[in-house]
């Protein structure tokens, strides 16, 4: 189980790098308090368990439907062209990019899960072959790379704002603005091939 284990850290950990509304989320917000991150990673977690068990159960396969899958796609797409539009403009004042969702940590992390096509994507695919994976060793396999998953998260968006927090104080909002570029690109480009892919399917 070890290896299992250890394959699918550098997985997981290769999935939660990739810039999205969640990290993008938190390094705005991170100059507020450099705990932010923790907070957003659990109400991730939130959502990502309870998929993390109807994918177990089978559920998964439900993202396999071509018109539901193309929807999802099309209306994640479009929400994260909308908040790539909000990084750019928000590029100057940071704290103010995602006032809408930011108040409440916790809920922010629900949010802005469940609009990520691209997370759902990766939880359907990806995601679905580790977890299954990880119940041939049985519950306690299930639990532990359940465990690692959320630890992962946790640990990277806790790193994320306490580098917007100290990277404000030392280098004040110029390494800000090269990160929201960074995210407002990748969001702008994600968005576009989720929109696009969704339309081949319905059409």
């Amino acid at each position: 189980m070890l290896t299992f284990l250890l394959k699918a850290f550098l997985i997981t950990f290769s999935g939660v790098i990739v810039p999205g509304p969640v990290s993008a989320l938190t390094i705005s917000q991170g100059t507020r308090y450099s705990h932010y991150g923790v907070f957003v990673a659990l109400g991730h977690g939130i959502v990502e368990i309870p998929i993390m068990i109807l994918i177990l159960f089978g559920f998964g396969k439900l993202f396999e439907i071509n018109i539901l899958n193309a929807l999802i796609g099309l209306l994640g797409g479009f929400f994260l062209l909308k908040l790539s539009y909000s990084l750019f403009k928000g590029i100057n004042n940071p704290q103010n990019t995602f006032k809408k969702y930011s108040a409440v940590p916790l809920q922010a992390g629900i949010v802005l899960t469940i609009a990520n096509p691209g997370y759902l994507a990766w939880m359907a695919t990806i995601g679905s072959i580790l977890i299954l994976n990880s119940y041939k060793y049985g519950i306690f396999g299930f639990i532990a790379y359940a465990v690692m998953h959320l630890t992962i998260d946790i640990i990277w968006l806790y790193f994320l704002s306490s580098l917007s927090y100290k990277g404000g104080q030392f280098f004040g909002k110029k390494l800000q603005k090269i990160i929201f570029l960074i995210c407002g690109f990748s969001l702008l480009y994600i968005g576009m091939q989720f929109i696009y892919s969704a339309t081949k399917k319905l059409f």
